[in-house]
């Protein structure tokens, strides 16, 4: 695209929903995937992308000059809630900059190519060989193979290309199945046990999920729910500006859990 000439919000959001199947991959009530928030003049020059819609985050877009934010994580993630406070504050501030936010959450986990699924796998070497979890027609997670058969190599590659984890298990053991789902799938732990996985991969989960891993014999590392979901939406605004001739950039705003 040559300097100058601004993309279509509305071709960028068609790409979009064509790309991730928005309309037809099911989600929880509050991700309202696709777009949540259009800008007056619907042309875009520099897209930005982050894991959550927070204040802070449309700051920085607004102050980088983005025209259109994308989220896993959107503007409704804690249900209906009042135009009033921090909820004001990120509307009138993104209107106001004419800065329109796209969200995808379950759309974005398990694309097969510019998912957070597959590309934690990817940036840990690993070979994809199946899915598991099936959830209202879809299924959640990858199995993967890993080149490690140690459970501690496979965690010290995880710390080095992710961030710091924290493993159900105690002492050395073997990898065996491995099963991915980025983000919060630790309350899922019963269920990837039922499926034969040996080895969970996921971001974070409750308390007692934790003692019923070692119960069950599953070996669960938990990598972190924000770090384990920062691929999806980096590699989308590389997507979206090497495709529409935009510039991209990522806004990395980490929450430690």
């Amino acid at each position: 695209m040559d300097a100058g000439v601004m993309a279509r919000l509305s071709e960028v959001v068609a790409f979009l929903d064509r790309e991730l199947r928005t309309a037809e991959i099911p989600d929880y009530p509050g991700a309202h995937n696709g777009l949540q928030l259009q800008n007056q003049g619907g042309e875009l020059t520099r897209v930005a992308a982050a894991v959550d819609a927070s204040l802070e985050v449309i700051d920085e877009a607004v102050e980088l000059g983005a025209d259109l934010l994308i989220v896993h994580h959107g503007l409704f993630w804690q249900g209906v809630r009042m135009f009033t406070g921090p909820q004001y504050q990120k509307i009138k501030r993104a209107m106001d900059a004419g800065l329109a936010i796209y969200s995808s959450h379950i759309p974005l986990d398990v694309h097969p190519l510019y998912g957070n699924n597959a590309l934690l796998a990817k940036s840990l070497g690993m070979e994809v060989t199946g899915t598991f979890m099936p959830w209202k027609g879809i299924e959640l997670g990858l199995r993967a193979n890993s080149a490690f058969d140690k459970l501690t190599e496979l965690e010290s590659l995880i710390e080095k290309k992710v961030g710091p984890v924290i493993s159900s298990h105690v002492g050395e053991a073997e990898v065996g199945e491995l099963g991915i789902i980025t983000g919060g799938a630790g309350s899922e732990v019963e269920a990837a046990a039922a499926e034969g996985i040996s080895t969970f991969i996921t971001g974070e989960g409750p308390h007692w999920s934790f003692p019923l891993a070692r119960e069950l014999g599953l070996k669960v590392i938990h990598a972190g729910h924000y770090a384990t979901e920062t691929f999806g939406v980096r590699e989308m605004a590389k997507v979206v500006g090497e495709k529409f001739g935009l510039e991209g950039v990522f806004i990395d705003r980490p929450t430690g859990l």
